[in-house]
């Protein structure tokens, strides 16, 4: 009788070995780095062309939360939603960034990166203008395995230094 148990048992104990070994993700940064990056640098192509906003707030999780200069603070994707569209129907708009450096968390599921923005929008006095930022930039791996950002701050490079002579 316990070699019908040991034999009945044994199967039974093989498909939870794999179930859990298939279960634990194993968190490899240098492939995360990568695969973020490149998200990043879609979405950063994506704002660049300026033509699809559902396809550029898909980036952001549903409660993302943004910090630009001169604005209030975006909650939520209604809120981030509605400022993409402002901002790719205002005449002469564009943006591009880069990110650089991503810092992930021990268990591979939040990361931060830094980057350089290139906004171009018009200024006080109605002429285009172009700012140069600087920003962090957080990341969630959400439950579809996709890296969205969820808190996206950025503020203006302070004017380079006068060079001596």
């Amino acid at each position: 009788m316990s070699d019908m148990r040991v034999s009945c048992a044994l199967p039974l104990l093989v498909f939870l070995l794999v179930l859990v070994g298939c279960s634990q993700r194993g968190f490899d940064p240098v492939a995360e780095e990568a695969k973020l990056l490149r998200r990043d640098t879609e979405w950063a192509d994506l704002a660049s062309a300026g033509k699809d906003v559902e396809k550029i707030v898909s980036y952001w999780s549903d409660d993302a939360v943004l910090i630009f200069p001169g604005q209030p603070v975006l909650e939520g994707k209604a809120a981030i939603r509605a400022y993409v569209a402002e901002s790719l129907n205002t005449p002469g708009f564009k943006i591009h960034w880069v990110s650089e450096k991503p810092v992930f968390s021990p268990d591979g599921k939040l990361a931060y990166m830094r980057g350089k923005d290139e906004l171009t929008a018009p200024g006080p006095n109605g002429a285009l203008a172009t700012v140069h930022l600087r920003g962090i930039s957080i990341w969630r791996l959400d439950a579809d395995g996709q890296w969205r950002c969820v808190v996206d701050i950025s503020n203006e490079e302070p004017p380079a230094a006068p060079v001596a002579k």
